[in-house]
């Protein structure tokens, strides 16, 4: 692992994400190496040479973040980082920026893979309008170890749980959701008497994982390997937009709390829209 520290101006930056105004990432890159992450992009942008997962920078900033300026808006921790990858431990970065934003009255959501932010509780249960979302996308733990080096989904439960007994909103972010491997009925049966909230995306294969992720299906399960090519080659939409349908029926129906992001490029389309219009 690559690391080195950097001064940065601010912590935060506005954001283009649908549901909030501004996202704060306190690192850059992430030690859980996810064969399917999105952030890897960032490349692009700090100029780092080392593969995705393998190099993370420290953020310093020395300036105060502007409490004034978030002030009933929403604030995601963390967007292109893991706020609570394993060097969080020793650097305190995420903890630092929590003991400024509880003096906050901004909607604050938080996302990880990691059951280190229970370490946090203290903290996080003084703040009045927090969201925890944890992603879970698998059942098989072989499989989870294949897609990333995160806590293992027992401990993501029992993380879950933890908040929920605490009064923290919980939010089970089912993503990336791979076509005909993910189990989104048998998760949403294990761990719904803990989670206020589910959210659903599926999975979108861009840039140098996309190879990754097709060689990874035509070695491990072939019987789907066509079904893959269908939809991420020849680009047939129809399996996302059927089981869109499913989940929403099955939640209405079982009067589960949820919102559906299979369609998350439209969403933020939609919002910088509307922001030219307020222009």
């Amino acid at each position: 692992m690559v690391i080195k520290e950097i001064e940065v101006h601010d912590y935060l930056t506005k954001s283009n994400l649908p549901a909030s105004d501004f996202v704060i990432n306190p690192y850059v890159g992430c030690s859980h190496s996810c064969k399917y992450c999105y952030a890897s992009f960032m490349k692009r942008f700090t100029g780092h040479q080392e593969d995705w997962g393998s190099f993370i920078d420290i953020k310093r900033c020395k300036r105060k973040i502007n409490l004034n300026r978030i002030s009933k808006k929403t604030v995601f921790l963390s967007s292109v980082t893991d706020c609570y990858n394993h060097l969080e431990k020793k650097y305190l970065l995420t903890r630092s920026i929590l003991e400024e934003l509880v003096h906050s009255d901004c909607y604050l959501s938080i996302s990880t893979k990691s059951s280190l932010i229970l370490r946090d509780i203290d903290l996080l249960k003084r703040f009045k309008n927090l969201t925890v979302s944890m992603s879970i996308n698998t059942l098989d733990e072989g499989f989870r170890k294949d897609m990333d080096k995160a806590s293992s989904i027992e401990e993501r439960f029992d993380t879950l749980q933890e908040l929920h007994k605490n009064g923290i909103h919980t939010v089970l972010f089912m993503s990336p959701i791979f076509p005909y491997i993910t189990e989104w009925k048998e998760i949403i049966e294990k761990s719904k008497d803990f989670i206020d909230e589910y959210w659903f995306e599926n999975l979108n294969l861009r840039g140098p994982y996309k190879k990754v992720i097709m060689d990874y299906i035509k070695e491990k399960y072939m019987e789907h390997y066509k079904d893959y090519e269908d939809i991420y080659k020849k680009g047939n939409k129809e399996y996302w937009h059927n089981l869109a349908i499913e989940i929403n029926q099955y939640c209405d129906e079982n009067a589960i709390s949820y919102v559906n992001y299979f369609y998350h490029k439209d969403l933020v389309e939609n919002k910088k829209s509307q922001r030219k219009k307020i222009k």
